[in-house]
């Protein structure tokens, strides 16, 4: 690894935010493989175009164009899409101004020649697009052909949008099954994990791990019903998108065991989630279809095994360790959970 691979891999593994690490790589490239103007952008997988995430020397104008579904058909076009050596314009069979791309918005603006690659993530996905601009007219130095070439792979896994939800998602202990929420309401499972179907795109799991998110909270937990675990329920973590990205995902959703439930029994969870949402004895009796004696009962059962002095304290513990089954899964008919559990 040469010293421009080794700066790019530092940058690429540093903490900071998709802008902040995509300008970075902008920085270090321009000394050793000099351009007049850069643009660094993320694929987006639901629709044929890019969003910058990186620019230098390019005004608003080129900008927008970039972004919009011409160039997106102009890589295509070119084959700029598959993995290959970065391309010129002078290594087209054709010429370059019989792009829409170049005729309407770069030619115009004083560009005349490029190096451009794309960028995959390491399992292979083509995540995002590089363009140096050149005003000159003579092809880039097969130099900075190759300089650009060996920096490629790093390229992508800096700018990989799910870089950092895939790597809070390692963290969640024994998870097993996760989705990728997207702004358009799709659902990928998450990379390295299985799917399940309390993770259908339509299921009242992910119906509330977008309210959660919507909230803004940034990481949440909660226990579901579920036919598949020998203790009836799994355990739902929910992880928001935090960085000011202009990507599509919006966060994570892992499934795994509930672990420790301090004791608390089916129908204990289920009215803490009444209580998690500030709803008194009289309401929980009346959703729970319960006598009022009985949720106070409940009640004085989940404040010992919380060790809490006020439903108010139970509350917050119970938010804080994902001690509760949320309201929306009390009141999902069609939940995976037992029928019995709103009958007891």
């Amino acid at each position: 690894m040469n010293d421009l691979e080794q700066e790019l891999a530092e940058i690429a593994a540093s903490s900071g935010g998709l802008r902040q690490r995509a300008d970075s790589f902008l920085a270090s490239l321009r000394p050793r493989v000099p351009f007049d103007a850069a643009w660094m952008a993320v694929a987006d997988d639901r629709h044929p175009r890019y969003a910058t995430v990186a620019d230098t020397g390019v005004d608003d104008s080129v900008r927008e164009y970039l972004n919009g579904p011409v160039m997106a058909a102009d890589i295509e076009a070119t084959g700029t899409h598959r993995k290959q050596a970065p391309l010129s314009p002078s290594d087209l069979p054709y010429p370059h101004s019989e792009l829409r791309t170049w005729s309407e918005c770069l030619i115009p603006a004083g560009v005349n020649e490029a190096l451009a690659v794309a960028l995959f993530e390491p399992g292979g996905r083509h995540v995002g697009f590089l363009a140096l601009l050149y005003g000159q007219k003579r092809p880039p130095a097969a130099e900075d052909r190759s300089r650009l070439a060996g920096a490629v792979s790093i390229l992508g896994r800096g700018i990989y949008p799910l870089r950092s939800l895939v790597a809070a998602a390692r963290l969640v202990e024994g998870a097993a099954s996760g989705v990728v929420l997207a702004r358009d309401g799709e659902v990928n499972v998450l990379p390295g994990l299985t799917t399940d179907p309390l993770l259908r795109r339509d299921s009242t799991v992910l119906e509330q791990a977008r309210v959660e998110i919507r909230a803004g909270r940034t990481y949440t937990r909660f226990l579901w019903p579920s036919r598949t675990q020998r203790l009836g329920h799994v355990r739902v973590t929910v992880i928001a998108a935090t960085a000011t990205t202009p990507t599509t995902h919006v966060g994570v959703v892992l499934l795994s065991p509930p672990a420790e439930l301090r004791g608390l029994t089916p129908r204990e969870l289920e009215v803490l989630g009444y209580v998690v949402e500030g709803c008194s004895n009289q309401e929980i009796a009346h959703h729970l279809f319960l006598a009022s004696r009985t949720v106070a009962a409940h009640l004085g059962h989940i404040l010992a095994k919380l060790e809490a002095s006020t439903r108010t304290l139970a509350a917050v513990r119970a938010s804080r360790e994902g001690l509760y089954v949320p309201v929306a899964a009390s009141r999902d008919t069609g939940s995976t959970g037992s029928q019995h559990m709103r009958l007891a």
